[in-house]
């Protein structure tokens, strides 16, 4: 008797299923774990590296990336609002500004602000400065594209009842369309402070002090006094430990927000407008 489409397909699953069965099987009746959990799960290792960890690193993990994710939004909101000005050399500063950091990498700018900015112009930035200048820089050129989506996805009639009552252009702007534009880009921004969370890691190639360390550099240095990968398992937990809550943030804001999709260069594949 011959099987209906649903019922191949549903024995094409099951043989999937079973296949990945045996395969589990086979690997773990033939991997060594003892060794496994000697390179990966040192629990001595994992011990030494608490409470530090959490107190410094973690820490100072969360500090970097408020520091940068506070002046890239805010650096971003000025480029949004260049990029849309009526003044043709301001969207021409703001275009050229998101291409440019749009395009190198950020551990450029870490290294041009850790070192060249020092040699050129003999100035010296502490460590907090460089991390918020750094990551903000970058991340303003992605947020700003964000933002501009976010206040074009207004809804023009919001714009012209608040015009219709005597407000002005700077007054509308400020207390109808960006608060309203806000609302709508919340989960692309949390998504951004994920991104910015995980290059914090780039700081590594600045000289710190023990107590400025990340986590990465936290992680690295461990490594280096340990026979074992332990150190990068339990880092890379601690990143989760905060990328999860904010993944799992920004799906709750965008089921508040009703799915409310704008359309920005990551979404689309498409380089930023002129």
């Amino acid at each position: 008797m011959a099987l209906s489409k649903r019922q191949r397909a549903k024995v094409f699953r099951g043989a999937q299923y079973a296949l990945l069965a045996v395969i589990a099987l086979v690997l773990a009746l033939a991997a060594d774990w003892g060794e496994i959990q000697r390179a990966f799960f040192n629990l001595d290792i994992a011990a030494s590296m608490f409470p530090n960890v959490i107190t410094v690193a973690l820490k100072n993990t969360l500090v970097y990336t408020a520091l940068g994710f506070a002046f890239g939004l805010a650096l971003g909101l000025v480029l949004a609002l260049m990029k849309l000005s009526s003044v043709a050399p301001y969207r021409w500063i703001a275009t050229i500004y998101i291409e440019f950091f749009r395009g190198v990498p950020a551990l450029l700018v870490f290294i041009a602000l850790s070192f060249g900015v020092p040699l050129a112009f003999q100035l010296q930035f502490d460590i907090y400065s460089t991390v918020m200048l750094a990551l903000g820089i970058v991340g303003a050129a992605y947020m700003a594209e964000t933002i501009r989506a976010g206040i074009q996805a207004v809804p023009k009639g919001q714009i012209e009842a608040a015009r219709s009552l005597g407000m002005s252009q700077g007054r509308t702007l400020a207390t109808v369309v960006i608060p309203q534009a806000f609302r709508i880009i919340l989960p692309p921004l949390t998504n951004e402070l994920i991104l910015l969370t995980k290059d914090s890691s780039l700081i590594y190639i600045i000289g710190l002090a023990r107590e400025q360390y990340e986590l990465t550099k936290f992680g690295r240095e461990t490594l280096s006094r340990s026979p074992s990968l332990t150190p990068i398992l339990v880092v890379g937990l601690c990143y989760l430990l905060i990328t999860l809550p904010l993944g799992y943030l920004s799906r709750y804001l965008e089921r508040r927000t009703g799915g409310k999709k704008i359309s920005t260069p990551e979404s689309t594949g498409l380089g930023v407008s002129a």
